[in-house]
């Protein structure tokens, strides 16, 4: 992409105004709405496009759009257990959660991962504030059941792992209100007090239809969702979806995140928009401009 090679500097000022002129639709538009921001993959790990991020965070909260940001870490969480001489083990894509990979996961996500986000976003000039599901009772839990793929009699203890009761999303809206970017780690909690580890996906799409946004944002590795031939599909109807689920274009990794992204469609946020998270300042071009950086799905 040419484009990134222009930093700001280079940029005449004649062009700078029309550029901004041109994001002010877009801004008058989206002004007052909450969009969730789903951060994970290579926008996580890669020092210049974390600046970008936070960058875009704090730009989007300063011209009154409610961003909220929930984080993965699923990186971080392997390296910890190696750290610790565990190995991660994994049924059907989730991890097994026993209770000393959950300690684990709790510290990785809701200290260090979480703790690192809130910083850059300060760094960039903006108010973050860190947040697990257990904060404000926001997202109570329960251990998910995990039925074979092959032979749906069977089940599988996953351990820890998560499936969300309900999402109470007071806390979120009471930070907004004053300014601050809610950070949210993907953790819950179950009714004897013991910890969850949740999807991040999932946590995503479960609050930005509670929290009825205007937008969710998914933050990946790839250009979006791709047919078989490898091109981008750049909008996608619910209907179209469950053809791609049925012939298997959409596998793997991409299946907790196309269907939690579904029924966020489906349950009343606006578009879904599953983006390209190595492009640098991608949710600003995803949000203020007409081009489009990855797949955007609506529920018709």
């Amino acid at each position: 992409m040419s484009d990134t090679q222009t930093s700001p500097s280079t940029v005449a000022p004649r062009d700078k105004a029309q550029i901004l002129a041109q994001a002010l639709p877009y801004i008058r538009k989206f002004h007052g709405k909450t969009m969730v921001i789903k951060y994970g993959g290579n926008a996580m790990t890669d020092p210049e496009l974390q600046k970008c991020f936070a960058e875009d965070v704090v730009l989007l909260k300063l011209v009154g759009i409610n961003p909220v940001v929930v984080h993965g870490g699923g990186p971080q969480i392997e390296n910890a257990l190696k750290r610790l001489g565990k190995k991660g083990e994994f049924i059907q894509g989730m991890r097994v959660t026993d209770a000393e990979t959950m300690e684990v996961v709790e510290w990785v996500l809701g200290g260090e991962v979480q703790q690192d986000i809130v910083g850059l976003i300060n760094q960039a000039g903006g108010k973050a504030v860190g947040l697990t599901g257990r904060d404000g009772g926001m997202i109570r839990a329960q251990k998910l059941k995990m039925l074979d793929n092959a032979d749906p009699s069977i089940e599988h203890d996953v351990g820890q792992v998560g499936d969300i009761v309900s999402v109470d999303p007071s806390v979120v809206r009471a930070l907004q209100d004053d300014a601050f970017i809610p950070v949210i780690s993907p953790i819950g909690f179950g009714e004897n007090n013991e910890s969850y580890n949740i999807n991040a996906d999932v946590v995503a799409a479960k609050l930005a239809t509670v929290l009825k946004a205007e937008k969710l944002m998914m933050l990946t590795n790839i250009s979006g969702v791709l047919d078989k031939a490898g091109q981008l599909l750049t909008n996608l109807t619910a209907r179209r979806i469950d053809e791609l689920f049925a012939d298997g274009t959409i596998s793997g990794g991409m299946l907790p995140k196309i269907a939690g992204a579904l029924d966020a469609a489906k349950s009343g946020v606006n578009s879904v928009h599953i983006i390209d998270g190595r492009v640098p300042h991608v949710l600003l071009l995803e949000i203020l401009t007409e081009q489009a950086f990855g797949t955007m799905i609506r529920s018709h």
